[in-house]
């Protein structure tokens, strides 16, 4: 497949001078309800093929489609006193659903991806990408032309947000280019959300939540060209002076998101009331993240407690993972994620034909 790249530009909301908490105010051009979704956006089922313009065919360009699995469901970031905690937690809207995954990206920080993580052809033995398993390497890419984050807070620190950011950009813009059929997506909804926290030195802990969308342009006989959009940064850690520090959370699809687990607690939900009436521990967590408070547990508690809600909360055959990020040690699992996706056949392929596949 060839793959072009346009002139990339710096978006006017991430100009030089911005403020390091300012989130992007303007958004990318973003259309209507995702028609290639299969079963209200379980997997993404992209059209690539179609007529082209002759001035626009490339040798070795896909015809067909491509199909991308979704990592939908929770993301619950505790920052307690002394790590920064993430737990997540599957929506099976598909049987190829994965749950999100926290991914390493340095020796303080971790990622978290929402949205559409692995891209295939059905009739291709290969995956045209596998973004969790890639995004610890992208960061490490040159990265050129960054809009800057102003460096009123953070310094370098600030353009290394940006690096992740930026080279994951350019990463998605190169997948997202080989779609040629209109793709729709809900109204100021991005394609993708990458949560990114981390310790930054004389600073303290941090989450941003980065978010990209796609435009599509028509040139003839239905035939698009499609472009990644620069992500918009919004930081939502720490909380500004005088709001309480809580719980942070993410759901996907957005169109389909559950009422938040502090949400829940505040409600009096029968599933997390029953968590608090286990353990009196558990109960003194909870009301810390009523009265705004968590950065005064201790992280051993936190994990207790978002096990304990997430078990509760669980759909069936939902899967769950919890990490831990400590600023002196680093990250650890406490419920590693599943095994990665194996190689793929093609779905054409005779059952008789030979495999390189273990038995």
């Amino acid at each position: 497949m060839r793959v072009t790249f346009p002139f990339l530009r710096p978006r006017p909301d991430l100009a030089p001078g911005r403020t390091r908490r300012r989130a992007a105010q303007a958004r990318g051009l973003h259309t209507r309800s995702l028609a290639c979704i299969v079963a209200q956006g379980l997997a993404l089922l992209i059209f690539c093929g179609g007529a082209p313009p002759a001035a626009a065919q490339y040798p070795g360009e896909p015809a067909g489609e491509i199909v991308a699995n979704l990592a939908a469901g929770r993301v619950v970031i505790f920052v307690a006193k002394d790590a920064i905690v993430v737990a997540t937690l599957e929506n099976p809207i598909e049987v190829n659903t994965r749950p999100p995954e926290p991914v390493v990206l340095a020796s303080e920080r971790f990622g978290v991806l929402l949205g559409p993580v692995e891209w295939h052809a059905p009739a291709s033995p290969q995956y045209v990408a596998l973004l969790v398993r890639e995004l610890p390497h992208l960061r490490t890419l040159p990265v050129a032309a960054l809009p800057h984050l102003g460096q009123s807070q953070g310094g370098d620190e600030a353009a290394d947000i940006e690096a992740v950011g930026q080279a994951f950009f350019e990463r998605l813009n190169q997948i997202v280019q080989s779609l040629h059929g209109k793709l729709n997506l809900p109204e100021g909804e991005p394609l993708i959300q990458l949560i990114i926290a981390d310790y930054l030195a004389g600073y303290g802990p941090e989450v941003w939540q980065l978010s990209y969308g796609i435009q599509q342009e028509e040139e003839k006989n239905s035939y698009w060209t499609t472009r990644a959009l620069n992500p918009e940064y919004l930081q939502v850690w720490p909380p500004e002076k005088g709001q309480p520090h809580t719980l942070l959370e993410f759901d996907y699809p957005p169109e389909n998101a559950r009422p938040s687990l502090l949400d829940l607690l505040r409600q009096g939900d029968p599933r997390i009331a029953a968590v608090r009436t286990a353990d009196p521990r558990l109960a003194a967590v909870e009301d810390r993240i009523l009265n705004g408070s968590v950065n005064k547990v201790l992280s051993a508690d936190a994990v207790q407690f978002l096990r304990a809600a997430l078990d509760a909360l669980a759909p069936p055959r939902a899967r769950e993972t919890i990490g831990v990020l400590h600023k002196e040690t680093g990250f650890s699992w406490i419920l590693p994620p599943p095994a990665p996706p194996a190689p793929r056949l093609p779905q054409n392929r005779p059952p008789e034909a030979p495999t390189l596949q273990p038995h």
